[in-house]
């Protein structure tokens, strides 16, 4: 199942292989203000094209954040894999704000919670 999605104005664009298991929310200061669920990827899962974009990064700037500077969405992350506690550089890993994504339910996927509040 191809999952298509863009930011507001359509100036970034993405395309995945298949849809997400499961969503994460990060309760990160940065996270939670943006209002992301966040599905992850590696790289070679995603072709995502922009006419504009632009990137935040705060703290270590281990993670660079992207968003549209045209409209504003917060588009996709990219980050070493975190899943053994220990940024893992060599397996980058692409994090895509599913609530961009078209015609998709994200009520049917479920919703993981990392307490970035605390961790980071």
């Amino acid at each position: 199942m191809t999952i298509k999605g863009s930011c507001h104005c359509g100036a970034t664009q993405f395309e995945l292989e298949a849809a997400p298991e499961n969503v994460t929310r990060c309760t990160c200061s940065l996270c939670a203000k943006r209002g992301a669920l966040w599905a992850y990827y590696k790289s070679a899962q995603v072709t995502a094209t922009s006419t504009e974009d632009a990137i935040y990064q705060w703290k270590t700037k281990t993670v660079k954040h992207h968003f549209c500077p045209a409209c504003g969405c917060t588009t996709y992350s990219e980050s070493p894999d975190w899943s053994t506690g220990k940024p893992d550089f060599d397996n980058a890993r692409v994090g895509i704000n599913a609530r961009l994504f078209d015609d998709f339910d994200l009520d049917a996927v479920p919703v993981v919670v990392i307490d970035g509040k605390n961790l980071w």
